[in-house]
C-alpha cells in the first residue's frame, strides 16, 4: 500500500504477488519435464507426464497473476475503485453507508468471512459504472456467499439454482430499470443484504491485509472524509 493524507492509497492484491516467479518456475518445470521424457527409462514416462502438467498449470498461474492490474484498489478522498482485468468499479464516500465483516452463524457461533463488505446507498450509481465482464465476474465469485449462509439449509443444493442466476429486472426507486447481468447483480446484491447484511464484497485476496485491519483503513478514510466535509459547511 503507498499514500499520503492527501494522495491516493494504492493497494496490492496477495493474490498478485510472485507472478514472475510462478512463471519462472512453470517455465523450468517445463524444460526439466521434457528433458526427462526424452532421456530417462520409459517407465518414468507416466512421472514425466505429471510434471509437464504440473508445469503448464504453474504456468497459466504465474501468466494470470501478471494479467492482473498492478493495484487492485484505488482509495482517495473522494473515492474507492476497485481494479481487475475484467474491468473496474467505483463507490464515491457519500454513498457508503457501512463497511465490516461479514459473518455467519455456525452452531451457536459466528464465523468471520475472509472478505470485507461494504452496504451502500444507491445502487444505481454503482450499477452504472461497472462493466458488464466485471460483473458476470462478480457474480461467479460471490456464489460461494449464498452456500456458506444457506448450506445448512440446504443439503441438496438444489435451492441455489434460482438465487444464484435471478435475471428478471431490476427496478430502482426512481423507475431506472437494470436488464441481463446488471440486473442479475443487482438482484444478487439484494439477496446477499437479506442473508448477511452487506451489498458489495471485497475478496481478502484482493487487499494487502488481514480484512479487520483493511476495514479499519476503510472507516478511517471514511471519517476524515466525513471530517472534511463538515469543515467546509
Amino acid at each position: 500500500m503507498s499514500g499520503t493524507d492527501n494522495d491516493p492509497i494504492f493497494v496490492r492484491a496477495t493474490s498478485k504477488g510472485n507472478g514472475i516467479t510462478t512463471l519462472v518456475i512453470g517455465v523450468v518445470g517445463l524444460v526439466v519435464s521434457a528433458l526427462w521424457i526424452t532421456m530417462l527409462p520409459e517407465w518414468l514416462f507416466l512421472a514425466g507426464i505429471f510434471l509437464t502438467s504440473a508445469s503448464i498449470v504453474t504456468l497459466l498461474i504465474g501468466y494470470f497473476k501478471l494479467r492482473e492490474p498492478p493495484f487492485s484498489m484505488e482509495i482517495s478522498p473522494d473515492e474507492i475503485r476497485y481494479h481487475h482485468r475484467r474491468g473496474n468499479w467505483l463507490l464515491h464516500w457519500d454513498n457508503i453507508q457501512r463497511i465490516d465483516c461479514p459473518r455467519i452463524q455456525e452452531g451457536l457461533s459466528h464465523t468471520q468471512l475472509d472478505a470485507v463488505g461494504i452496504r451502500i446507498k444507491d445502487y444505481g450509481a454503482f450499477l452504472a459504472g461497472i462493466s458488464p465482464r466485471l460483473a458476470t465476474h462478480l457474480l461467479m465469485e460471490q456464489r460461494p456467499l449464498l452456500i456458506h449462509q444457506r448450506g445448512n439449509d440446504c443439503a441438496s443444493g438444489d435451492c441455489f439454482s434460482q438465487a444464484q442466476f435471478d435475471d428478471k429486472h431490476y427496478v430502482l426507486e426512481n423507475g431506472e430499470t437494470f436488464t441481463g447481468v446488471k440486473a442479475m447483480l443487482a438482484n444478487r446484491m439484494t439477496q446477499l443484504r437479506e442473508l448477511l447484511g452487506y451489498d458489495i464484497y471485497i475478496s481478502g485476496t484482493d487487499i494487502d491485509r488481514e480484512p479487520s485491519a483493511f476495514v479499519a483503513l476503510l472507516r478511517q478514510c471514511q471519517t476524515a472524509r466525513q471530517t472534511r466535509n463538515m469543515d467546509s459547511i
